[in-house]
C-alpha cells in the first residue's frame, strides 16, 4: 500500500499515510471513520489553469464524506483566518471574523432548537415557553481540508496529529484521525491536521466540552491538500455568489408557517429581521443611495452606523408590524398577523427605492439649503460632499438621526396611505418577492418621480432640512441649545427626537401640520 505524501507526490495521486511513526517509538491512539468516496470531475477540468506558484495546484478528483463527533472534529479542526493588513492577494486566511456570539447562539440552538433559543434569558426561565423546546438539528455538511505536507507548504502537521486516507475496493474509504474522544486530549503539534473551510460558527459552538453534545455527529465533507486559491474559490461559491432564495417561494411558504404556534407567538421577528436586513443591504450597495458604501456592515467602523442599527431602526419603524396589541402607528412595509400579503404591494426593489428616495430627496434640500445650522456645520468641516448630512456633528449620520428620520417618513405615509394614494405606485415588477437587483431598484426610483407619494416625500423632506439636526458636540451651540439636544442621548433620545421633529412639522403650512400633530 502506498504512503499519502511522500516527497515527489503529483496532484491526483491516491494512497495511505502510515499511522505508526517507528521514528517516535510511540503508537498513538487512531481510530478509522467509514467513508464515502465522490468522485466529482469532468475531463473539461484537466483544461482548467493549474499554478502552483498560485496557490492552484490540481486538486483530487474526489472528496470525501463521513461523520464524526462534533466536539471530535473541533478539536481536530483549525482555522486560517485573513487579516486586515497587507496585501490582499498575499494573505492565505479565507475564513471572516469568528462572531463569538453567533456560535454561542448555535450552541443554544443546538440543546432546545427554534424558537426556544431566541428567548431572551426571563422567558427561558419562566414557566410558559417550555412547550417551544425542539431538536436542534445541524443537517448541512461542515467543509473542510486534511492538510497535506506537499499542499500546504506554510503549515506542518505533527506526524502524531496527522490524517490518513485508506482506499477500498468497493468506492468507499477509511480515513484515520487521532483518537481525540477524550476531553483532555490535545494535539501533540500546533497545527491541527483539518482547517475549515465553511461552518466555522457551527463548529466553535462546541468549543466547550459540554457533556450534552456527547455523540453529536456532525456530517463533513474532506477535501484532501486543496490549495489555498481553491479553498478561497469554495467559500465564495458556497458563501457569496449562490442567488438567494426566489422570495414568491418564501412568501408562499409564510402561510404554512404561520399555523406553527411558535410562529405566532414571535410576533413575525423572521420575517422583519430577513427584510430589515435585505433593506439595509440594499442601502448600501447601491450607488444612488446617500448611504452608499456609508454603513458599516462588519460592525468595525466607528464613524458609520452599523448594519445592526440599520436593521434595528428598520424593525422598529418601516418593517414594525402592521396590526397588534398597543400598535396604533404601524410599519409602512410590516406584514398583517395571520396573513399572507404585505401591507402594501410593493416589490422588495420598490421598498428599497423608496427608502433612497426619502433619504435623497432629503440630501437634495439640505445640499442647496443656506439654513444657518447648515452653514454653521459646514463652517466647522471640511468633510465632503456635506458635512451637514455626512459629517461628525450631525444627527443624520448617527443612529438616533437615522432612526428620527424612518419615523417620521413611516409615520406620516402610514397615515396618509389613501389620501396620497400610496397602492396606486405599482412599477413593473409585479412580484412582492421579486430581487433587489441594481437595475430592478434603480428603475423604481424612475418610476416615483411624480407619484403622488413621491411628491409627499419630498414636501417632508423640505420641511426636515430646515430642522436642526446639528448633534450636541456641534461646534458653535450656546449652551442652551448644547442642553436641549443632549436629551436626544441614550434609550429615550428616540422618543424625544421623535416627537420633537413631529413638533418641528406641526408649524408647517397645510395638510403636513394636520397629520404630525395626529400622529403626535
Amino acid at each position: 500500500m502506498a504512503r499519502m505524501n511522500t516527497p515527489g507526490r503529483k496532484a491526483g495521486g491516491f494512497g495511505l499515510r502510515f499511522n505508526q511513526r517507528e521514528e517516535s517509538g510511540v503508537t498513538l491512539p487512531k481510530k478509522k471513520i467509514p467513508a464515502l468516496i465522490v468522485n466529482q470531475w469532468l475531463s473539461e477540468w484537466d483544461r482548467v489553469k493549474f499554478d502552483d506558484e498560485q496557490f492552484r495546484r490540481k486538486p483530487e478528483p474526489w472528496f470525501l464524506l463521513f461523520s464524526l463527533d462534533a466536539s471530535e472534529l473541533r478539536r481536530l479542526t483549525g482555522i486560517q483566518r485573513r487579516s486586515a493588513t497587507g496585501p490582499r492577494e498575499l494573505d492565505p486566511g479565507i475564513q471572516r471574523r469568528h462572531e463569538v456570539e453567533r456560535s454561542k447562539e448555535i450552541a443554544d440552538y443546538i440543546r432546545n432548537g427554534f424558537p426556544w433559543s431566541g428567548l431572551s434569558k426571563r422567558k427561558r426561565e419562566g414557566p410558559d415557553f417550555g412547550d417551544l423546546k425542539k431538536p436542534g438539528w445541524l443537517p448541512t455538511a461542515v467543509i473542510v481540508n486534511i492538510l497535506s505536507d506537499d499542499a500546504q507548504r506554510d503549515l506542518t502537521v505533527h506526524p502524531e496529529d496527522q490524517i490518513s486516507v485508506e482506499k477500498q475496493d468497493d468506492g468507499t474509504a477509511f480515513v484515520t484521525v487521532p483518537e481525540s474522544g477524550d476531553p483532555n486530549w490535545h494535539l501533540s503539534g500546533t497545527t491541527p491536521p483539518l482547517e475549515v473551510i465553511d461552518g466555522q460558527h457551527r463548529l466553535w459552538a462546541f468549543e466547550r466540552n459540554e457533556d450534552q453534545h456527547t455523540g453529536y455527529e456532525l456530517p463533513v465533507v474532506a477535501f484532501y491538500g486543496l490549495d489555498r486559491s481553491w479553498q478561497a474559490y469554495l467559500f465564495y461559491t458556497i458563501n457569496i455568489k449562490p442567488k438567494r432564495i426566489n422570495s414568491s417561494l418564501a412568501f408562499d411558504l409564510y402561510p404554512l408557517l404561520r399555523t406553527e404556534d411558535w410562529l405566532e407567538r414571535f410576533d413575525d421577528t423572521i420575517y422583519r429581521t430577513t427584510r430589515s436586513q435585505e433593506l439595509t443591504e440594499a442601502l448600501w450597495a447601491h450607488p444612488k443611495s446617500p448611504w452608499y458604501q456609508r454603513i458599516d456592515m462588519l460592525g468595525q467602523q466607528r464613524k458609520m452606523v452599523t448594519q445592526n442599527s440599520w436593521v434595528r431602526n428598520l424593525q422598529t419603524t418601516f418593517v414594525k408590524s402592521w396590526e397588534g396589541p398597543r400598535v396604533q402607528v404601524g410599519g409602512l412595509f410590516g406584514a398583517p398577523t395571520g396573513e399572507d400579503k404585505l401591507v402594501l404591494p410593493w416589490s422588495r426593489a420598490q421598498q428599497a427605492a423608496f427608502l433612497i428616495y426619502a433619504w435623497t430627496k432629503l440630501k437634495e434640500e439640505i445640499a442647496k439649503s443656506e439654513h444657518e445650522w447648515i452653514n454653521d456645520l459646514r463652517k466647522n468641516s471640511a468633510v465632503s460632499p456635506d458635512p451637514a448630512f455626512e459629517g461628525d456633528e450631525t444627527m443624520l449620520n448617527s443612529d438616533m438621526g437615522v432612526r428620527g428620520l424612518l419615523y417620521i417618513i413611516n409615520d406620516l405615509c402610514f397615515l396618509q396611505a389613501d389620501e396620497r394614494d400610496v397602492r396606486s405606485w405599482r412599477s413593473w415588477i409585479c412580484d412582492p418577492g421579486s430581487a433587489t437587483s441594481e437595475e430592478d431598484v434603480s428603475s423604481a426610483l424612475e418610476s416615483l418621480e411624480g407619484e403622488p407619494v413621491g411628491e409627499y416625500v419630498g414636501d417632508i423632506a423640505k420641511d426636515l432640512a430646515v430642522y436642526d439636526w446639528r448633534s450636541s458636540k456641534a461646534i458653535g451651540l450656546s449652551e442652551q441649545q448644547r442642553q436641549a439636544k443632549a436629551r436626544f442621548r441614550g434609550g429615550t433620545g428616540y422618543k424625544e427626537l421623535r416627537v420633537d421633529l413631529l413638533r418641528h412639522l406641526s408649524y408647517s403650512n397645510g395638510g403636513l401640520a394636520r397629520i404630525s400633530r395626529e400622529v403626535a
